[in-house]
């Protein structure tokens, strides 16, 4: 159960859909008030919620999108498992980049408080370890995004043109390194909701096994086939047992999802 919401939170923040120039989205497709939450399942058991909400404010003098991402354990699991994660981006509203990342969370003894800030001019990160009170710098090439941003800067994305068997690449900054995930587009296809059906793109992220998932191939994703790009639902064999996230209420969309009965 280690690092349960962090391993969910990770997999809701990447239903990636990007080039490789990582080109900015013309529009964004989510505004000021968006709010989703997600019902997370471990096995039989209802394990807990996580939830993601954006407004509109002024950081650095400029206008960013304040994102906000929580997860928290409930029930059972949270009697023996408790789980209390905070997740903060600031996002540039003129770039879509991000210039500030908050990581709080708590999962049994498991501890992370780190704070971010990205300088796109210069290419430089600084991370900070709040409980040690240090601090690290970092350089990178290209563009940069913590993952939170990446999750909202992708979603503007246009996905039309991406095919049964494309792979998709990205880049993001976590724990003082550079991840490279892999992801394939698997097909299109309806699914059902608590909400109704709903036309998806089914995607699946190459991920280490051994650790903490099955086998390689051990996540599969649902988003949806439209201009919004929400995460529906999510499924993952891990080693010990198995996670599902659904999409449980949200509010505030820029356009409206087609459900249907």
């Amino acid at each position: 159960m280690k690092k349960l919401f962090t391993i969910i939170a990770i997999f809701l923040f990447f239903f990636i859909f990007i080039s490789a120039d990582y080109s900015i989205p013309s529009s964004t497709q989510f505004k000021d008030g968006e709010y989703l939450k997600y019902r997370i399942h471990y096995g039989f058991l209802n394990a807990g919620y996580a939830t993601f909400t954006t407004h509109v404010v002024t950081f650095n003098d400029k206008p960013h999108y304040h994102v906000v991402g929580k997860g928290y354990s409930t029930g059972a699991v949270k009697l023996f498992f408790k789980v209390e994660d905070l997740y903060e981006t600031y996002i540039d509203k003129s770039t879509m980049l991000s210039s500030k990342f908050i990581r709080n969370i708590r999962e049994g003894s498991y501890v992370r408080d780190q704070t971010m800030r990205i300088n796109h001019t210069d290419k430089k990160i600084t991370y900070t370890n709040n409980k040690s009170n240090t601090t690290k710098t970092y350089n990178y090439t290209g563009e940069m995004h913590d993952m939170l941003s990446a999750f909202y800067y992708l979603r503007n994305m246009n996905t039309d043109n991406y095919n049964t068997g494309d792979y998709i690449n990205l880049n993001i900054f976590m724990d003082g390194e550079t991840l490279n995930f892999k992801l394939k587009i698997l097909n299109r296809e309806d699914i059902n909701s608590s909400f109704g059906k709903v036309r998806c793109l089914k995607i699946r992220p190459y991920v280490l096994a051994g650790r903490v998932f099955k086998e390689k191939e051990s996540v599969t994703m649902w988003v949806t086939d439209d201009s919004n790009h929400v995460p529906i639902q999510v499924k993952a064999e891990l080693a010990v047992g198995s996670l599902k996230a659904d999409l449980s209420s949200f509010k505030n969309l820029e356009t409206p999802i087609n459900f249907t009965k």
